[in-house]
């Protein structure tokens, strides 16, 4: 099943991104940004989905640990509002207290205020979303056990510092913050960073580039994996089994309709499947002419198109095929997140053309670099900008 991820701002005006990944969890399959919370209502017509996983703005969440006395039972942890009121400024009442992972006698808990716990929730609803898993946006950036790790989404900065720690807000602070408390440390701070800012000048930090994947990709990928949930106790969400009720009502209902339809008149029947069946067999001869334009008339279809795969894996000159050439470019494809919009594969000249989107021009430029070192020759022509990412015409010739 694909997986729909949202994160949300901390006001219903903020900007909303969304990303879908296939059911491995590698793959995207759509990704966007919403101009605010009511705009959620257009996601489930955009990708099909009614359910998701919500990432919550740290900025609203503080994330602590509280230390339990030995073999701590119930009522000491439903002490723990007690335990942390001195360190908020607002009442107690008026707070939700998740629990995060236990490590030894400390336990993780995040605290959100609940008006804002329940608003994120309405905004879910409203648009017709179910949602019942919801964690802090922190907590979605990779774990980086040697030292932080930073996402950046546009001007906002998400810098995760261990387990159950991390800050996020706008780069004009979150940066200076940053940089402050590294040079408080005895040793250079290690940061792994997911963006291509440049932070080579932060005094007492050593950078490691991770590799440059969609930010909402490298947070949906670990929030899917995250056992940590927002809505516990009261915010729980019950899971719905009415729908599957009507959902099963509604197929005996249907079943009941076709054999009924089926005992009055199965002449109807079969005269409704051979519509389909032709309807079905024009639909194939469409796909099969876009996909081989050239290769004339047929009466077995299914030969026709494995003599065509055939050909095209015999390749042309020098043994070179476009399936085994798009085999080679693999790596170069999911290195760089660069997805052809158009192939065409020229055999005399062994050499295959396509028309590539990319995040950024630096994007189409790791493909390059990854192509060549996978022994292809590689020209690039015209790039252009276009809804947020860059169009590029690419020229890849073998050179075997």
């Amino acid at each position: 099943m694909e997986h729909l991820v949202v994160r949300l701002g901390a006001r219903y005006d903020d900007p909303v991104q969304w990303l879908v990944l296939d059911a491995t969890g590698n793959e995207v399959m759509a990704s966007g940004e919403l101009e605010n919370a009511g705009a959620l209502a257009t996601l489930p017509e955009r990708t099909g989905h009614d359910t998701v996983v919500a990432l919550a703005p740290t900025s609203e969440i503080l994330l602590t640990w509280v230390t339990l006395p030995p073999r701590a039972g119930r009522k000491v942890i439903s002490a723990i509002p007690y335990m942390l009121e001195d360190e908020l400024a607002s009442d107690i009442s008026e707070q939700f207290f998740a629990l995060g992972p236990k490590v030894g006698d400390e336990q993780a808990v995040a605290v959100v205020s609940r008006q804002a716990l329940t608003e994120w929730q309405q905004w879910l609803s409203d648009a017709g979303l179910s949602c019942q898993h919801m964690l802090p946006d922190v907590l979605a950036v990779p774990y980086n056990q040697n030292g932080w790790a930073l996402v950046a989404l546009k001007e906002q900065l998400i810098l995760r510092e261990d387990q159950w720690k991390g800050m996020q807000g706008e780069s004009t602070w979150i940066l200076p913050a940053f940089s402050y408390m590294a040079r408080q440390q005895t040793t250079p701070v290690e940061l792994v960073t997911y963006t291509d800012m440049m932070l080579e000048n932060l005094p007492n930090v050593n950078v490691q580039q991770a590799q440059l994947d969609l930010p909402m990709q490298v947070l949906a990928q670990q929030a899917i994996k995250s056992s940590m949930n927002l809505l516990q106790g009261e915010f729980k969400v019950k899971r719905k089994r009415s729908g599957a009720l009507r959902k099963w009502a509604g197929v005996a209902v249907l079943a009941l309709a076709v054999l009924i339809t089926a005992l009055v008149d199965k002449s109807i029947t079969l005269y409704q499947l051979e519509q389909e069946n032709a309807s079905l067999n024009a639909q194939i001869d469409n796909a099969v002419k876009q996909a081989f334009p050239n290769m004339g008339a047929y009466r077995d279809v299914k030969r026709k198109v494995r003599q065509e795969l055939a050909r095209l894996q015999q390749g042309a000159g020098g043994g070179a095929s476009m399936l085994m050439m798009l085999e080679q470019l693999r790596p170069a494809f999911d290195g760089s997140s660069v997805r052809p919009q158009t192939l065409r594969f020229d055999a005399n000249r062994t050499e295959i053309r396509m028309q590539a989107m990319a995040a950024n021009f630096e994007a189409l430029e790791a493909f390059r670099r990854r192509a060549e070192q996978a022994g292809f020759t590689v020209e690039q022509g015209a790039i252009n900008n276009r809804d947020n990412a860059v169009i590029g015409n690419v020229s890849i010739r073998s050179q075997s």
